[in-house]
């Protein structure tokens, strides 16, 4: 019998930050980034955390960041302080998504990892957690192992949805009983391609897109986990 599929998002869904932001700051703290940089993103940053702006646009500006100056960084470095990353937060994770995957392992379900974090630190968090396949970011080398500042192969990690097909087809997986977890609207091309969506802590965009297609929502706030009904009233 084919195996059983489950997709993971996993900054904000099984890990308690961004994988990107903490290895920016160790980057910066590391001396392998410039402090100046946080200029970059400090704005969007306090407004999310103020409540005025939204996390989304922090991210977008902490990437763009990352992406003007990741130019010439060595691949030693970038590893050097993914491991310290890896070795700060390797626990901080929900107890929702770790503990479900921990029985979707008992259940042999074939479990993938998707994030628009860099691989290097994704293998690190995330094959502790047993994952079969791992899609991230992956940067171009140039001369002496520098990055060149280009996101290689960008068209497959950008699309969820051709991810999810591309597996099935791949791993001779079955959709029947596919599981899919994320908490943004980037990840509505994968939870429309799975037979069982799960809109973990969402936000208000793919909040609304659960509530039009009766998503299951799951909210886990302080110790407790509870979920929300998405039933449209007529």
């Amino acid at each position: 019998m084919k195996k059983k599929v489950a997709f993971f998002d996993i900054d904000g869904t099984l890990f308690r930050s961004s994988l990107l932001i903490e290895l920016v700051e160790v980057m910066v703290e590391g001396n392998i980034l410039p402090e100046s940089i946080r200029s970059g993103y400090e704005k969007e940053r306090v407004r999310w955390l103020d409540r005025k702006g939204n996390y989304e646009a922090y991210i977008e500006a902490l990437v763009e960041v990352f992406m003007k100056n990741l130019k010439g960084v060595s691949y030693a470095d970038l590893e050097r302080a993914a491991r310290v990353v890896h070795g700060r937060y390797r626990n901080r994770s929900y107890r929702f998504t770790r503990d479900l995957l921990l029985k979707l392992r008992r259940e042999r379900y074939f479990l993938v990892a998707i994030s628009q974090s860099p691989k290097i630190i994704l293998d690190l968090f995330c094959k502790e957690y047993g994952f079969d396949k791992i899609y991230g970011r992956f940067f171009e080398l140039g001369p002496q192992d520098r990055f060149t500042g280009v996101v290689t192969d960008e068209h497959i990690i950008t699309n969820k949805a051709n991810i999810v097909r591309r597996v099935v087809a791949k791993e001779n997986l079955t959709l029947a009983g596919s599981i899919g977890v994320g908490d943004t609207e980037g990840d509505i091309g994968l939870l429309e391609n799975v037979e069982n969506a799960i809109c973990f802590n969402p936000n208000a965009k793919l909040f609304s897109w659960a509530k039009r297609n009766n998503a299951r929502v799951v909210v886990e706030r302080k110790d407790v986990i509870y979920e929300i009904a998405t039933v449209l009233k007529k």
